[in-house]
């Protein structure tokens, strides 16, 4: 609220300007970010306030908005209902969280014939405030599932350029891996080395359900087993624990086409007990690849089937859309 006061302004009447809007919170998908460990450490984003209007119907400066940057395949939720805010499954993709309050009225929008020295005024608005969930979910083509030390992280680090930590002795991978895995001069996929699950893993076993949700997103799976330091009996177990545990966390996930990754075969000395795994993945109907990731043995062979099945299925997706 204000009043002019110059001299030789008499009853220069009302001159209170408006307050400035608060700042609004935004997120936006970023390629720069591939993990949402820039912000894991921060606990409140707050836009800036709105300055309040001054005399000579001057306005206050709108506060300064928020964008929080995001990698792709973030999905937004109401930590208290649930309810996905947004899901970014594309890029430079801006969705308004929460908004600003609104800038308050300053009186020179009350004056009149009857009131030329008014002296309301209308406050701003609060902003809004919530608590949101922020999940990531990798968007690959193609997962690597199976135990600790199968070889996942070394076969990602041989079909394409990722580098992942890997040793000669039994750990995990602590975060996904995701690698580009070029077939020819116009076509590439995505594959994610997911972190080694073991029995109970959709319970919270082990890593347990942290990685199980970028599975999700992936078109195609690929199970890898230990050949070497399994029998055939043990080699079978393994996958249909694997598979178990995809179905306990989400029924979907055991729809996804898959093939069977008989890695280590280089230092194998049974090729019997190879073969009886070999035949019964083979007579489930899965395609089978015996391969080494320390050789190369069958990689490449094993890497073109899978993007050719990946090619096919984009070309269905697009062919749907160009027929709608």
């Amino acid at each position: 609220m204000s009043f002019r006061r110059e001299k030789y302004v008499p009853k220069g009447g009302p001159d209170g300007g408006d307050g400035g809007k608060g700042g609004s919170v935004y997120v936006e998908s970023s390629r720069h970010y591939q993990t949402l460990g820039h912000i894991k450490n921060l606990k409140k984003f707050r836009a800036h306030n709105g300055q309040a209007g001054s005399g000579q119907k001057k306005k206050g400066a709108d506060g300064s908005d928020i964008i929080l940057q995001v990698p792709l395949g973030t999905v937004i939720s109401d930590e208290e209902t649930g309810e996905i805010i947004h899901d970014f499954v594309s890029r430079t993709e801006r969705v308004l969280v929460l908004e600003g309050g609104r800038g308050g009225l300053g009186n020179v929008h009350f004056k009149s014939s009857t009131n030329q020295a008014p002296r309301k005024t209308i406050s701003g608005t609060e902003g809004q405030e919530q608590r949101i969930r922020l999940e990531l979910k990798l968007l690959a083509d193609v997962g690597l599932v199976g135990l600790p030390n199968a070889g996942k992280s070394s076969i990602l680090s041989k079909i394409s350029r990722a580098k992942p930590k890997i040793a000669d002795y039994p750990f995990t991978t602590l975060t996904p891996q995701l690698g580009l895995v070029v077939l020819d001069d116009f076509h590439s996929i995505t594959v994610a080395d997911i972190p080694g699950l073991i029995e109970g893993a959709h319970e919270g076993t082990g890593l347990g359900d942290r990685f199980l949700r970028h599975i999700e997103r992936t078109r195609f799976l690929i199970h890898v087993i230990d050949a070497a330091n399994h029998k055939a009996q043990d080699a079978i177990e393994v996958y249909t624990m694997i598979r178990e545990e995809l179905r306990q966390f989400n029924e979907e996930l055991i729809k996804k086409p898959e093939i069977i990754a008989l890695n280590k075969t280089d230092i194998i000395d049974d090729k019997h007990e190879l073969d009886t795994i070999e035949k019964y993945f083979k007579d489930k109907g899965l395609k089978v690849f015996k391969v080494s990731a320390l050789t190369d043995d069958m990689l490449d062979k094993m890497i073109q089937y899978v993007g050719s099945q990946i090619i096919k299925s984009r070309e269905n997706l697009y062919g749907d859309i160009l027929e709608v």
